[in-house]
């Protein structure tokens, strides 16, 4: 996951609509059902699902629990550090 493109893709999320970002996962997530897909190009479909999975993570958290954008970020950075260490 690349911190940069969460926030690039919750500008998006703000100037927009969420919607835009669920549609959108669920034709990658399509994509990958795909049996021609080679390994890296599996690969770089999820990371691209991570980024979308978290940069509404993280705008979910402002938005509901009214957070701000910058602990929103931080909280979601550190639980996937924290299961990628365990």
């Amino acid at each position: 996951m690349k911190l940069p493109l969460i926030k690039h893709i919750g500008k998006f999320i703000e100037e927009n609509d969420e919607d835009y970002i669920l549609e959108t996962i669920e034709v990658v997530e399509h994509i990958t059902e795909f049996e021609g897909l080679k390994d890296e190009e599996l690969d770089v479909l999820g990371e691209c699902l991570s980024n979308l999975y978290g940069a509404l993570e993280v705008h979910n958290a402002v938005k509901n629990e009214g957070i701000s954008k910058k602990d929103a970020l931080n909280g979601f950075m550190m639980r996937v550090q924290g299961s990628i260490d365990s």
